[in-house]
């Protein structure tokens, strides 16, 4: 009798265990899975363009410090063929250059890691002009790859 009942109760869970899962129950929880991933990738990977958005303007602000200690110290802006590098070196024959003005190259580039667009005089009687092409790198875009720019 004993026997008996092991066999039975072993053949239970030999058998729930060959069975395993559906077709259907495994696309559901795939399904399930991917959904969950989609709105957790959307939220992160959103998020962090914002972010950098974000600082791409706070580094446009943060320079106009060094450029107007450049211009107190030297009386002028760097025009643009000197451009952002007058704050790190001085160009040649600037007068009264006491830089370097800041830290290193790094300072003068996007969250993107590309250069910072300078030019002066700017237009519409701005002293200067300086920007990001955003995300993408070029002129233009929206959300994450619009530009960004100082007089905005």
């Amino acid at each position: 009798m004993k026997n008996k009942l092991l066999n039975t109760s072993s053949r239970r869970v030999h058998n729930a265990a060959q069975r395993g899962f559906s077709l259907m129950e495994i696309i559901i929880v795939v399904t399930i899975i991917g959904l969950i991933a989609a709105w957790a990738a959307t939220n992160i990977f959103g998020k962090q363009e914002q972010a950098q958005a974000r600082m791409a303007k706070g580094k446009l602000v943060s320079i106009s410090g060094p450029l107007d200690l450049y211009k107190l110290d030297t009386g002028r802006y760097p025009n643009t063929q000197e451009g952002l590098r007058a704050l790190l070196s001085n160009p040649g024959n600037v007068s009264n250059w006491n830089g370097p003005y800041v830290k290193n190259a790094d300072e003068l580039k996007d969250p993107w890691g590309a250069n910072l667009i300078y030019k002066s005089p700017g237009e519409a009687n701005r002293p200067y002009d300086l920007s990001s092409l955003g995300g993408d790198g070029k002129e233009g875009g929206d959300g994450a790859n619009r530009d960004i720019n100082s007089w905005e």
